[in-house]
């Protein structure tokens, strides 16, 4: 039986490789990733001594992109809301400003824990969450990580179940195209996706009292282009899998590094640079930064262009990958043919 077992698992190349890279992926990721400590911060600098400040400021924490002596508190409150830096100083008044960005969580708590020390030198006011509560940086991300659930394991394994009972087959004779087969398939799920989407926003606004400051246009607009890419991933995983079991092993390979390397639980900016650019890979990030963005902050389309564009990519080479797989398993050289049926009149072969 012993023996037996690892003839299956040397069989299972998929099983053997979660056993083998799981652990390793683990490792890698809680000794470079597992840190809630910011070394550095984006900071502008604006006033009449934004200069005087700059030249004082200690720059192995604070990160200075931006210094502008014309520039007054509405031009910081701008580049914090549009998210170009964490901390912004407002010079020409006694005390100097200091205006924090609360919603990127862990950078606000570690530029306030050094303001402190400065005593009545600096003012600090914290924007877009005051209190710095995780509930109100943690709500919008847990909405794409449950889209993200919806897309990648539930999707897959609907459509692997088309594959294990036949029908998959019966897809490949209809009068109908490779993407409109998709299309009706992930339809039902984008719209069950969606009304969670919105349950999940409703009840985390009243139970947590997360505000929604932003514009639900441009909020709905990157939900459904961030469904769009998880839902083509559930796609791509039910082409590479043959049954429920392989969908559920990959889709984990796909959901683990979206909960631990897309910023939702550690920063990136506190990941080391080996980690870091995985995050940048990840479809949940750039969701993360659009509904943050839009929630807590209220920004704008133009000022989430990235994001939006990222995902736009994202969900094109995500959904021609998974159609283009789709359309080799309905090829009728690549199907697996059901056995043939018998008429009534034929006997059977001795």
């Amino acid at each position: 039986m012993i023996l037996k077992e690892f003839r299956e698992l040397r069989r299972d190349r998929r099983t053997l490789g979660m056993l083998v890279a799981m652990p390793l992926l683990l490792l890698v990721i809680f000794g470079y990733a597992a840190s809630f400590n910011v070394e550095t911060v984006k900071t502008a600098i604006v006033g009449a001594q934004a200069d005087q400040l700059a030249a004082t400021l200690p720059t192995s924490f604070f990160d200075v992109t931006v210094t502008d002596p014309s520039g007054d508190q509405a031009y910081a409150e701008q580049l914090l809301q549009d998210n170009k830096v964490d901390v912004a100083f407002v010079t020409g008044q006694t005390p100097v400003l200091a205006l924090v960005d609360g919603s990127n969580l862990f950078a606000a708590q570690a530029i306030v824990s050094v303001l402190n020390r400065a005593g009545d030198k600096v003012t600090t006011q914290v924007l877009y969450n005051p209190d710095l509560e995780t509930s109100w940086v943690m709500v919008p991300a847990i909405i794409g990580l449950i889209l993200t659930f919806i897309g990648t394991i539930v999707t897959s394994i609907g459509l692997v179940k088309e594959r294990e009972s036949g029908t998959l087959e019966q897809l490949a004779v209809m009068p109908i195209k490779p993407t409109q087969v998709i299309l009706g398939k992930i339809a039902p799920y984008f719209l069950l996706a969606s009304i969670d989407m919105v349950a999940i926003t409703v009840i985390g606004m009243l139970l947590f009292k997360v505000p929604f400051n932003g514009n639900p246009f441009v909020f709905a607009l990157g939900a459904s282009l961030f469904l769009f890419v998880v839902l083509g991933l559930g796609v791509f995983i039910s082409t590479i899998s043959q049954t429920t079991g392989q969908a559920i092993q990959t889709a984990f390979f796909f959901l683990l590094p979206q909960i631990l390397l897309s910023g939702m639980i550690f920063p990136l900016d506190a990941m080391a640079p080996g980690v870091r650019w995985i995050g940048y890979l990840l479809p949940l990030t750039y969701f993360t930064m659009i509904s943050q963005g839009v929630m807590l902050r209220g920004a704008s389309l133009a000022s989430l262009w990235i994001p939006f564009t990222v995902l736009t990519v994202m969900a094109v080479v995500v959904f021609t990958g998974a159609t283009l797989r789709f359309r080799r398993d309905l090829a009728p050289g690549r199907r697996r043919h059901a056995p043939a049926e018998r008429h009534e009149h034929e006997a059977p072969t001795p």
